[in-house]
């Protein structure tokens, strides 16, 4: 049994089908159209099927022929509300929405996993889950899987879970991976400070919120440099600010937004707590009154220790050492695998996919309406989960 040279044989179709998925991308958690080309990727393998009520999920479980535990292997599908500027001759077709964060590469890669180990099921120690998620990109497609039966789909809760997400930043091919927590929690702040509007010429018969706005987006980055333990790091963002109409006008409001990112849960709580405390205190001295709004977001993305070294050794022995590399730092990304981590141990992986005629250094990033992600990796990738589900079944006693 070879997974690496089998995923190559069917590179081609995997390749294929993630291009078809990358001219028709679809956003959030209604998927139609790629829920039903999942579902013919899948329709001649021998898998219990199942789709979302409240989304457009897909989840199959795979029976082995020999009796086991269940492993979750994981892929988002959903793109971005970006329009595409990559030029590729398989662009996406859809005005407003691209495969900016290399989704329809997870899509084709789980598929591909799929396949490889259905042709290895009667040697199968157990079952495996295969979760194809929509909404990562928000609002989460994560917990309203969890909320229908995910983990219940194969019977007996998975023993581990496992993810792969590409980077097109990342060398192609490089396999990437960390202990502990990989990446960030991420919630959101809306604040709207409320004073009094008036004549631009005379701000002293009004209440002009605009000021004490911007003290508090300066206020919240001291904040955060001051207040905050470097080895237990946050980030605040401001990425709106809106006040105002015309120059000669002061405004009755003005209104702002940050994303707040942290990496442990008593730095999560302490960053919405002093958030509200010093825009609240920044208002009562201004003489106005302010309404925050806190959105609870992903939390923060934490792999299993022995699970995380387990899918570094299986990645390692598959492709080589030189394909593999700890990850020094966390991410400040958040991706809402964490919901499933939490209940399963496992590991998320990154798996870089970079053009070899880019420099990762400068090149787009996820996201970006210019990110170009090499489909070359797909095979590894697909190689990569099926190594992960086949070795952890095998190793359970």
């Amino acid at each position: 049994m070879n997974f690496r040279e089998s995923a190559e044989q069917i590179g081609p179709e995997l390749v294929d089908l993630r291009r078809r998925l990358h001219q028709r991308p679809e956003v959030g958690l209604d998927l139609p159209e790629t829920q039903a080309t999942v579902l013919a990727a899948l329709a001649a393998l021998p898998l219990e099927v199942t789709t979302g009520r409240a989304l457009s999920s897909v989840v199959a479980v795979l029976r082995g022929g020999r009796p086991g535990p269940a492993v979750l292997l994981r892929g988002d599908m959903d793109a971005l509300p970006v329009t595409e500027r990559t030029g590729l001759p398989y662009s996406s077709t859809v005005p407003g929405a691209m495969h900016a964060c290399g989704h329809d590469l997870h899509t084709a890669i789980l598929v591909g996993a799929a396949r490889l180990l259905s042709a290895v099921r009667d040697q199968l120690p157990g079952d495996v889950v295969f979760m194809f998620q929509p909404g990562e990109e928000g609002p989460g497609g994560a917990e309203p899987m969890l909320a229908e039966g995910l983990l219940s789909a194969a019977g007996a809760p998975p023993v581990a879970a496992y993810c792969l997400h590409v980077s097109a930043v990342f060398p192609r091919g490089l396999f990437f991976g960390r202990r502990g927590v990989f990446g960030a929690a991420h919630d959101t702040c809306k604040i709207r400070v409320r004073g009094a509007g008036g004549h631009g010429s005379t701000p002293f018969r009004a209440r002009d919120p605009i000021p004490a706005a911007c003290e508090m987006v300066l206020a919240l980055q001291t904040m955060v440099t001051r207040g905050f333990d470097v080895f237990d790091p946050v980030v605040l963002t401001v990425g709106q600010f809106h006040a105002g109409t015309v120059d000669n006008v002061i405004p009755a409001t003005a209104e702002f937004a940050a994303s707040l990112r942290s990496f442990s849960a008593p730095a999560r709580e302490k960053l919405v707590r002093r958030t509200e405390e010093v825009v609240r205190g920044l208002a009562a001295a201004h003489g106005l009154e302010v309404d925050v709004e806190f959105e609870r977001g992903y939390p923060a993305v934490v792999n299993d220790m022995t699970e995380a070294e387990f899918a570094a050794a299986t990645a390692s022995e598959v492709f080589g050492d030189q394909r593999y590399q700890w990850l020094l730092n966390p991410k400040t990304g958040s991706e809402d695998m964490s919901f499933v981590l939490e209940k399963v141990p496992g590991a998320y992986l990154n798996l870089g996919a970079c053009p070899p005629d880019r420099d990762p250094a400068t090149a787009p990033t996820n996201h970006s309406a210019d990110a170009l992600f090499d489909d070359a990796v797909v095979p590894d990738g697909s190689a990569l989960l099926a190594e992960l589900a086949f070795r952890r079944l095998a190793r359970e006693p």
